[in-house]
């Protein structure tokens, strides 16, 4: 029987909370690794900010240091696994945040703060700036990092995993294509 997580359009905080606390257990347990789960959904009935996650994990414990080796390879991989079992479309996989002791929501503020310096350079040399290549998720932050500040625009140029976001003058049209 298919999940239903979506209702109405809107992510069903509650029961995707549920589900996903399961799959993590089931997926730690099979690993072995000496990890706690713990899953919430988020506060409050509005429609949360544009980026924000609705459904928040946690993974900690012994082992957290495994799933944060090589640039949280095995923490990106469990997300990956997750949106899958859960049949979520990518449109929601924003509404979902898996971390393991505040490292990806470091990384994210870094991104920002890469994303509004790299923002200021472009404004002051009028040249476009390339940052390296990142997860689709990762450009998503980018992007909405950047999108208020006047005189600049993004875009993401590449395939697969070269995929990276450049960020130009605003002036500076994208070639037609």
């Amino acid at each position: 029987m298919p999940l239903e997580l979506v209702r109405d359009g809107k992510l069903d905080r509650r029961a995707t909370a549920e589900a996903l606390r399961e799959f993590l257990e089931g997926i730690v347990s099979a690993s072995g690794l000496d990890l706690n789960v713990n899953v919430r959904a988020a506060s409050g009935d509005g429609a949360p900010a544009e980026g924000e996650a609705e459904v928040l994990a946690d993974l900690d414990g012994r082992d957290k240091e495994i799933l944060l080796e090589r640039g949280g390879d095995v923490l990106k991989a469990f997300e990956h696994l997750a949106f899958k079992a859960l049949r979520l479309e990518p449109a929601y996989h924003e509404k979902i945040h898996i971390d393991s002791g505040g490292y990806r929501a470091l990384r994210f503020e870094e991104l920002k703060m890469t994303a509004r310096v790299a923002a200021e350079r472009v404004q002051q040399t009028k040249q476009p700036f390339r940052l390296n290549p990142m997860s689709s998720r990762e450009r998503r932050i980018v992007h909405l990092a950047v999108k208020d500040i006047p005189g600049v625009r993004t875009q993401s140029v590449g395939i697969g995993e070269d995929r990276q976001v450049v960020i130009h003058p605003a002036d500076n049209k994208p070639p037609d294509g």
